[in-house]
């Protein structure tokens, strides 16, 4: 036989020993209790670390979200530390701080001045029409979109990925089934979410004007809140999302005249508030209109 038909031959034999081989193995490793063979893909590829690469397309969706003027690295962005897209939801607790125009700071060299005529100049957001001011549409939300998409998949337990998604489906491209969806999926990848389950009980208000689910919605919400013990920033955000939960609480029982149930989520939203003075008023409010004797 010829050299090259030989070789041929030993490689159908070699693929013949590996696939008889792949076959027993295949059924072991799953069956493995340390398999993740069924796992997800970019678990499995990038362990821990995909959280990092998700946290980078959250913030590249941001930075859209601006036309791109936008801090980086060596910039001041303690006016970024909370993205503006999520801020803009009403739903996240927002830690931003400082100038939102100047994090720049001034030019470092003739170089950087230069640099920065061939650079977005102005705070803009996409749906205001972003550097070109176009409000004709707000079909450039939809620039957002896949960087969430891909920021979700890569890290699922990141629920204002979910949070923000819905809210601009819903909002800015009116397609509230969408949203819902998107919503449901968070759910499930962060069962009793109270942040995902607050916006899901706004959409159900504002969207469907199914007041009743809503309310149910909102209830299992504070039903799954606990307090937590962590950094001044997580206490907070997790103290921000009850003050909602309570807060529409409140609101949907003073819509139907249950004052003073009213004012009981009001006083509850009160307690973890770190601005309490307008849940106060509201409360005076209701007490001074319905003659409500406040508590000694």
């Amino acid at each position: 036989m010829s050299g090259p038909r030989i070789q041929i031959w030993f490689l159908i034999l070699l693929l013949v020993v590996c696939f008889a081989l792949a076959c027993p193995l295949q059924s072991r490793f799953v069956a493995w209790p340390g398999s993740r063979a069924n796992g997800d893909v970019f678990a499995i590829t990038l362990g821990e670390s995909r959280k990092l690469f998700a946290n980078e397309f959250f913030v590249k969706a941001d930075s859209y979200y601006h036309s791109g003027f936008y801090p980086t690295i060596f910039d001041d962005n303690r006016a970024f530390k909370t993205a503006h897209m999520a801020e803009d939801t009403g739903a996240v607790n927002s830690q931003n701080h400082g100038e939102e125009e100047s994090f720049m700071g001034p030019p470092r060299n003739w170089i950087d001045a230069f640099g920065r005529h061939f650079m977005p100049d102005r705070h803009t957001h996409l749906d205001e029409g972003g550097a070109s001011g176009d409000l004709s549409g707000s079909e450039g939300v939809r620039e957002i979109l896949p960087w969430l998409k891909l920021s979700a998949d890569l890290d699922p337990q990141n629920v204002q990925n979910y949070i923000v998604t819905a809210y601009w489906l819903r909002q800015r491209m009116h397609q509230p089934k969408t949203a819902q969806e998107v919503l449901l999926e968070g759910l499930h990848e962060n069962p009793g979410s109270c942040d995902i389950l607050f916006e899901l009980g706004r959409l159900y208000a504002e969207s469907d004007h199914d007041t009743n689910r809503a309310v149910n919605v909102w209830m299992a919400g504070l039903h799954n809140w606990r307090p937590v013990k962590g950094t001044e920033d997580e206490v907070a955000a997790n103290n921000f999302i009850y003050e909602k939960l309570a807060t529409q609480m409140g609101a949907e029982q003073a819509d139907v005249g249950n004052w003073q149930a009213a004012i009981q989520w009001f006083e509850k939203a009160k307690a973890v508030s770190k601005t309490p003075d307008g849940l106060q008023q509201m409360i005076e409010l209701l007490q001074q209109h319905h003659s409500i004797k406040p508590k000694p």
